[in-house]
Parts: structure tokens; C-alpha cells; sequence
């Protein structure tokens, strides 16, 4: 998270509530990547949370370098495949399936190449006033692309989906997502990351829609 240690730390707590009542809405195995997204989000905020208490000192530098990997991981690696999978495996209608699968396809590619560029460039963790600031060196020439990517498989698998109202988690984090870009464009990852955690908190009120319609889905 962007704010502090005390912060992070906190979010990841709130958001490993969170996770735990959705997963206890599950009611098909299908459903268990969707609902475990907020604990992933907890795991992620408390790396962030370590990285805010161990950056200022330099005694704990090979320790930084692989906290500031494990969030990044998950930042840039997990959710371009995470999100479309999740949603994928919720999914029953045919058209909408191949969609989805398209997706999973994109993210996959999007993984990989951010997966190479986080092996090959450098990449560093900063303090930089109320935020943690992510150097990461990569080529210039397709981050606009990846980028695009990015946005485009994490926000836009709940609106091919069949479920009522999961839309509205596409929408919000689209919107969290300008509202960074705006304000916060230097912390990007951090940041968006943050208000990612909090619209998470809509997975748990899909769960409850999902199971209150159990008996209109048939699952494979």
C-alpha cells in the first residue's frame, strides 16, 4: 500500500477477513479461485508492509531485493492470469467461455513478458515520501503495450461474464485504475494495487449473489 507500514499491514488484515467469508460462500469448487482473490490481495499488502519497515536500513539489502520480487510477483506475474481464470471458471455459457479463454490467453502472454523483463532488468524498491516507488527498468518500447495489456485482463473479463452484478467489480477497478493513473502515475503499482484490495472487498458480495442463484447454474 502507499501510505505506511501500519497501513499495509492493516489492509492485509481487513482483507484476509475478507477472503475467509467469501471462501466460506463457496459452494462449488469452481468458485474457490474467485473468492480466494482477497487473500492473495492480504498476502501482497503484507509484503509491501515488511518492505516499509526493512528499506530504510541497508543491513537487510538481499532482503529487500526478494520482498520487493515476491510483491511484484503477484503485482505483475499472478492477476494477468489470476482475474480471467477466476472469471472463466465461474462462467457456464459457451460464447462467453471462449471469451474468457481468450483472455486467460492474453494474460498468459502478459505474465511472461513481465515475468522475463523481471528476471533480466533491474528492479528496485524505493521510499519515496508516503510511498513506495517500483524502478523497474524495462524497455521502454512496449510498456505502453504490456500496459494496455494489463488493463485490459484484469478489468475486462466480469464483463463478459453471465453473473449479475460482477460487472460492477470490472467498473470499479477500471476507475481505481484512471484515478492512479492520475494522481499517482510515479507509484503506480503500489497504488492501484491498494484501491485493487479495497474493490476486492465486491468479491465477497458476488459470492453472496452467486450462492443466492446456486440453483440457476449447472457446473461441469
Amino acid at each position: 500500500m502507499c501510505f505506511s507500514a501500519t497501513a499495509s499491514f492493516g489492509a492485509g488484515i481487513v482483507l484476509s477477513a475478507i477472503g475467509v467469508a467469501s471462501i466460506k460462500k463457496v459452494w462449488h469448487p469452481s468458485q474457490i479461485i474467485f473468492a480466494s482473490t482477497p487473500l492473495i490481495f492480504a498476502v501482497q499488502q503484507f509484503s509491501e508492509g515488511v518492505l516499509w519497515v526493512i528499506l530504510p536500513n541497508p543491513a537487510y539489502a538481499t532482503l529487500q531485493h526478494v520482498i520487493t520480487h515476491f510483491f511484484l510477483f503477484f503485482a505483475q506475474i499472478v492477476w494477468p492470469i489470476w482475474v480471467p481464470v477466476a472469471i472463466l471458471l465461474l462462467e457456464q455459457e459457451a460464447t462467453r467461455k471462449k471469451i474468457q479463454k481468450a483472455l486467460v490467453g492474453v494474460g498468459i502472454l502478459v505474465s511472461c513478458y513481465l515475468a522475463y523483463c523481471m528476471l533480466s532488468y533491474h528492479v528496485q524498491a524505493k521510499i519515496i515520501g508516503y510511498h513506495v516507488s517500483y524502478e523497474q527498468d524495462f524497455p521502454a518500447a512496449f510498456r505502453n503495450y504490456i500496459g494496455a495489456l494489463y488493463v485490459i485482463v484484469t478489468v475486462a473479463p466480469p464483463f463478459f461474464s453471465h453473473i449479475k452484478r460482477i460487472w460492477l467489480l470490472g467498473l470499479t477497478t477500471f476507475i481505481s485504475y484512471i484515478v492512479t493513473m492520475i494522481f499517482y502515475d510515479n507509484y503506480l503499482v503500489s497504488v492501484w494495487c491498494f484501491f485493487a484490495s479495497v474493490i476486492s472487498a465486491s468479491i465477497y458480495v458476488v459470492m453472496i449473489e452467486i450462492k443466492k442463484a446456486s440453483k440457476e447454474y449447472s457446473f461441469r
